[in-house]
Parts: structure tokens; C-alpha cells; sequence
């Protein structure tokens, strides 16, 4: 006899013992509880995040996803220069605990733009890493040889703020490292030839690249991120003057004109509805929208300066300010387009 009730599925059998070690988030099914020591964040399906009570059991929605994480500490080498592979810093870090003042903690979106799977603690230290080298290769952190203790308290200060806003976490402890140890200083002079020389790389044998950034990721991240770079860009704190207060806002004009952009973009696939469009323009679109994304997370940088900085400062980093905005104008204008305008008959 077929029975009329209908028993709720089981939750798959998720296995948690990674986190908090090599993995600082993995997704969770829906009826899974939270493992101990653990919180979690669920994701709608507009990319929405909102935390989850500790020790409750997940229920999700249409279209919901969850990730648990694990607030660490954790600790990762970085090597702050690509040019000088033995010189490193031994960084501990925790994800950060939640601010009753904001609505949305960035670590949640951080997750919910960028996160695919599993986040490995590998890969989130590959993007500190990245971020870091940018930052020091810009000029906007100062990390010199012999560095003083002021020099030294104020790259702190500057690396802090950086990893809080552009990943949500707190760094714990950071100090310089030897890593010549553990340096293989013939790959990397193989590597930096392979770069000037391709017919050579089937000599180097390199690890495997990350995967290019997507087009469908990377407006997913300036869907997502724009409306948050303007909320925290509107509530910085400045200081009285009504030059200062119409660039400001003009700025903050700007963005959001950026953001409704990106929030209308056309399919990749598609030049008009109905018309497809060729694969060089696909690419050249492509192109566009990982530059943009290349300008976010330099927007995000220039926002943990700005939070920290003087009022002498402020002229430098509005004009930084206006540079990274013309580049997202520039490059997500670009990407609605069917073909470049130099290529329209």
C-alpha cells in the first residue's frame, strides 16, 4: 500500500572537519545544522546575504544557498613583492566578528560575490596576496628595506584596514619571515623567462593557473559590491567645506550611474534581442567587465585609505577616487556596446 504522507529528504551528510584548517567556508544543504564553533551565511537568490542563528538548522528557500564558516585564526605566508619570492610575511588572520552597526557584513558579501564551492584558505590567501602586491606596487603602502617602527606602524595600519574592508577580516598578528627556504629559485627565473620567452613554457612546467575571472562572475561582483562601495564611500567621514562636499557628491553621482549600468547589462551572447553577437566582440566584452572589476578592487582599497586618512590626504585620494570611477564608467560603457566604436562602419 502506497503511503499518502510524504517524509521531508534527508539532509546530505556534509563533512565539516576541514573547516577552520585548510577550508574557511563550504557550502551547506538545506536541513543540515551548523557545525559547532561555526556560523553561517545564507545567500537568496539576488545574491542577498544574512546570517544564520549558531546551532540552528538550515531551512532554505526557493533559490537559497548557505555557507558555513569558521572564524579561524588562521595564518598564511605572503610574499609582498612578485620580485623578491624570500621576502615574506607571516600573517594570522580571523574572519571578522559581526558589526551590530551595519546591516551587511563584508565578509557575507564577500562570500556571496565571490565565493564558488569551497573556499580553501589557500585561495583566500592567494587573493590577500594579490591584493597586498597591488597596494605595495601602486605606492599606496610603503614597505622598505629597514623600515622604521613608525614606517612599520603605519603599513600595519594601512594592511588592517585593507584585509578588513576588501575581505572582512581581522588581521591577528603579522611579522617579516625568511621563506628563501622554501623558495625554488629556479622556477622563478624559469617563469619570468617562460613571460618574455613563450617558447619555452613547455619546459617550466608551472602549477596550473587560477581560471580566468567570467563575464557572468564579474558582473555578479559589480552587481553585487557597487551599492556597497557607495554606501561606505556616502558615510566617510570628511571635513566641512562646500568644494569638498560637491565633489563628493558628484562622485557618489557617478557610481551610482555605474551601478545602474551594470544592473541593465546586456546578455554577453546577444548584440540586440534576437541578433547574436560574434565571438571577438564576446571577448572584447569580456574583456571590459574584468577590467571593471579590476577598478573594484581598487575602489575598495582607496576606500580603507580614505577611512584612515588626514585631511591633508584627502585631495590625493578624491583624485584616486575620480580615476577608478572614470575607469568603471569607461570600461562598463564599453560592455554594453554591440561592437567597439572603432570597429563601426
Amino acid at each position: 500500500m502506497k503511503s499518502i504522507f510524504k517524509w521531508p529528504e534527508r539532509a546530505a551528510a556534509v563533512d565539516p572537519s576541514a573547516l577552520g584548517k585548510a577550508v574557511v567556508a563550504m557550502p551547506l544543504p538545506s536541513g543540515c545544522a551548523i557545525p559547532a564553533g561555526c556560523g553561517a551565511v545564507i545567500i537568496d537568490r539576488g545574491g542577498r546575504p544574512r546570517r544564520a542563528p549558531e546551532g540552528s538548522r538550515l531551512a532554505l528557500g526557493e533559490g537559497e544557498t548557505a555557507f558555513a564558516f569558521h572564524p579561524g585564526p588562521y595564518a598564511a605566508d605572503l610574499v609582498p613583492f612578485a620580485a623578491a619570492p624570500e621576502i615574506g610575511l607571516r600573517v594570522a588572520f580571523a574572519v571578522d566578528s559581526p558589526d551590530p552597526r551595519v546591516a551587511q557584513q563584508r565578509f557575507d558579501l564577500f562570500l556571496a560575490s565571490e565565493a564558488e564551492g569551497a573556499l580553501a584558505l589557500g585561495s583566500l590567501a592567494m587573493s590577500i596576496e594579490a591584493a597586498l602586491q597591488r597596494e605595495l606596487a601602486q605606492g599606496n603602502l610603503d614597505l622598505p628595506p629597514c623600515t622604521s617602527l613608525a614606517e612599520w606602524n603605519t603599513f600595519r595600519a594601512g594592511f588592517n584596514q585593507l584585509l578588513y574592508l576588501r575581505f572582512g577580516v581581522t588581521v591577528e598578528e603579522c611579522i617579516p619571515v625568511d621563506l628563501g627556504d622554501a623558495v625554488d629559485f629556479a622556477q622563478v627565473l624559469l617563469a619570468r623567462a617562460v613571460a618574455e620567452e613563450p617558447a619555452l613554457i613547455a619546459m617550466a612546467a608551472p602549477a596550473p593557473a587560477p581560471a580566468p575571472l567570467s563575464d557572468a562572475r564579474a558582473l555578479r561582483r559589480l552587481f553585487l559590491e557597487l551599492p556597497c562601495v557607495m554606501c561606505a564611500f556616502r558615510a566617510a567621514v570628511l571635513p566641512q567645506g562646500q568644494q569638498l562636499f560637491r565633489r563628493h557628491q558628484d562622485l557618489l553621482r557617478r557610481l551610482d550611474l555605474v551601478s545602474l549600468s551594470v544592473g541593465t547589462m546586456p546578455a554577453l551572447a546577444l548584440a540586440a534581442p534576437g541578433v547574436p553577437l560574434g565571438p571577438q566582440q564576446q571577448e572584447r566584452r569580456i574583456g571590459h567587465s574584468r577590467r571593471a572589476v579590476e577598478s573594484l578592487d581598487e575602489a575598495w582599497a582607496m576606500l580603507s585609505r580614505l577611512q584612515v586618512a588626514q585631511a591633508a590626504q584627502l585631495d590625493v585620494l578624491f583624485g584616486d577616487a575620480e580615476r577608478i570611477i572614470a575607469n568603471l564608467e569607461y570600461d562598463t560603457g564599453e560592455r554594453r556596446l554591440a561592437q567597439a566604436e572603432s570597429e563601426a562602419p
